[in-house]
């Protein structure tokens, strides 16, 4: 696993639950006194490790903290970029959800080595989609849904979001197996009911803006 991925979940914990939630944490998956360094790379082990004492330490759903991490990557002030990479997207939510597809592609720009989800959308007409996702990492569905709430908060846009799980086939473009150790894709569906519900965030490309 990418040593940013680890280094994600490790600034998320620390930020939300402080130094010593995260201590506890390290120190049930045998990893104390870890710090992962973001250019590294680290076995996959390590990261369900990681999220599995996460999950017993803090005593959150793994679903639940997994969401948790996503809207961490983009409304926490200390985590600017991804927000930033979001945003290039669209002017507003709908952009942005068509514009999905191409996050991973646009990830591989700086990070080449970073293995992100492969993503699909599909339009149902109506401000409605479905998302199918699949990564190497189980449960990035809820990640996914995470930044999607924060995203839309972003935007000021009222959705309802619904996590459909790995069971669910809707009707996709593309359908086949995951590749590259991927595990089953999971479905995520998407209702836009208003995109201005609210002032959104102020996004400038030359600077972010609080």
């Amino acid at each position: 696993m990418h040593g940013l991925i680890n280094q994600s979940i490790q600034c998320f914990i620390l930020d939300t639950y402080g130094p010593r939630s995260w201590e506890a944490v390290t120190c049930l998956a045998g990893l104390r006194n870890l710090n992962f360094e973001p250019m590294l790379s680290y076995d996959d082990a390590l990261t369900h490790q990681l999220i599995d004492a996460g999950v017993q330490t803090l005593g959150r759903p793994r679903e639940t903290l997994l969401e948790d991490l996503g809207h961490y990557l983009v409304s926490n002030a200390n985590v600017t970029s991804v927000r930033r990479l979001l945003r290039f997207s669209g002017v507003n939510f709908v952009d942005f959800v068509n514009a999905l597809e191409e996050f991973p592609e646009r990830g591989h720009l700086a990070l080449p080595d970073l293995d992100l989800p492969e993503i699909e959308v599909m339009d149902q007409g109506g401000g409605q989609f479905i998302l199918k996702c699949s990564s190497i990492l189980e449960g990035t569905g809820h990640v996914i849904v995470g930044i999607l709430r924060a995203m839309a908060d972003d935007y000021g846009a009222l959705v309802t979001l619904e996590h459909l799980g790995a069971d669910a086939q809707p009707a996709m473009s593309c359908q086949g197996a995951p590749k590259g150790g991927r595990h089953r894709p999971e479905f995520i569906a998407i209702r836009v009911a208003d995109q201005s519900l609210y002032a959104a965030r102020p996004f400038h490309l030359g600077m972010e803006m609080a």
